[in-house]
């Protein structure tokens, strides 16, 4: 990816949507929510103090997280679409 994000940012592919419920329900595309869960794709090298000091970011690339609902910017990457977020918009990695 020739895309890399500055500073305490990371760039984030959204996870695709259930199809179906627990219940087996399949649930249809118009009814579907924007999941909160994806993959980190890229970092930038991280928080700059005022003192010039760089403190590293806590995720890395291929980390799944949790952000929230209204969380980024979508923006289109090689023709993808993906999100851009500061690292305090995450809510927490995935194991």
């Amino acid at each position: 990816m020739a895309f890399r994000p500055l500073h305490d940012r990371v760039l984030v592919r959204r996870l695709e949507a259930e199809e179906k419920t627990a219940g087996g329900i399949i649930i249809p595309d118009s009814a579907k929510e924007k999941p909160s869960e994806g993959e980190i794709v890229a970092v930038g090298s991280g928080a700059r103090a005022e003192d010039g000091k760089v403190t590293p970011l806590d995720v890395k690339a291929g980390d799944r997280v949790l952000f929230g609902k209204w969380s980024g910017t979508e923006v289109k990457v090689d023709g993808e679409d993906l999100l851009i977020m500061k690292e305090g918009d995450l809510l927490g990695v995935i194991s």
